[in-house]
């Protein structure tokens, strides 16, 4: 396998001015530096594009919006706008164990996307992936849970990780938009702005293994940041008004 990764660690989350993002930025960089792949993009930003699995009843939604503390989703992930892109497609699951977020993944072939959004043949992609528990999993629920591919969201990121000592990363997520589609390339449908975010805000996470630095805690006092409860996938699935469907 190209890329097979496990992640363990915390994630606070943030909403923010446009105005506040770029004074923390500009801050941090005191202290951090501009992630390998952002460095080489204009204004040390690249689009991450989203292609999130949930069923019809749309359960993984409303785990999250209940706070259940132990749950999981799947998702196709690519950093590019079109299937032709140079960037990779990887496949992954995020999930929360209580206080910790645990996320896999693996990159794909691109030509294997067809088996994720259709969902037809899945013997061939175990097989393809040698039997990978992650693909292994999601084609458990695929069979269980009845998950298909249901909600797209795009973002512009800036993200920025620790110069010295343990793991530590911020990233600044800007330009938020979602459509309810199965397809991760897809390009005529309409995206909008989701609910309760303003377009030129930004949603500030901050990644940690262990614990925050002392200099970003005075970044946090300064600025009297709120911890919030922020899932893109909900914000997608609010902004598409799939709640109303559910109520149907």
């Amino acid at each position: 396998m190209i890329d097979n990764r496990i992640f363990l660690r915390y994630e606070f989350k943030y909403f923010m001015s446009s105005k506040i993002s770029n004074e923390i930025f500009n801050q941090s960089l005191n202290f951090m530096n501009i992630d390998n792949f952002a460095s080489k993009s204009k204004n040390h930003k690249y689009l991450v594009r989203s292609l999130y699995f949930d069923n019809n009843d749309y359960s993984n939604f409303f785990e999250k919006v209940d706070g259940i503390k132990v749950r999981k989703k799947f998702r196709l992930r690519s950093y590019g706008k079109s299937f032709n892109s140079k960037s990779p497609v990887f496949f992954e699951m995020k999930g929360r164990a209580h206080d910790r977020i645990i996320k896999k993944r693996i990159m794909i072939d691109k030509n294997d996307i067809k088996y994720f959004e259709t969902l037809k043949n899945l013997d061939e992609l175990s097989k393809k992936y040698n039997g990978n528990d992650l693909i292994k999993d999601f084609i458990y629920d695929v069979k269980r849970k009845n998950i298909k591919p249901k909600i797209m969201i795009d973002y512009n990121r800036r993200p920025l990780i620790n110069k010295f000592g343990l793991y530590f990363r911020l990233t600044f997520d800007s330009d938020l938009i979602s459509t309810k589609t199965g397809n991760l390339f897809e390009n005529d449908k309409k995206f909008k702005f989701p609910l309760e975010y303003k377009p030129g805000n930004s949603i500030l996470e901050v990644k940690f293994e262990r614990s925050i630095p002392a200099w970003f805690h005075r970044i946090i006092q300064s600025y009297n940041l709120n911890r919030r409860s922020i899932s893109k996938f909900v914000l997608g699935v609010c902004n598409c008004k799939v709640r109303s469907e559910t109520s149907e």
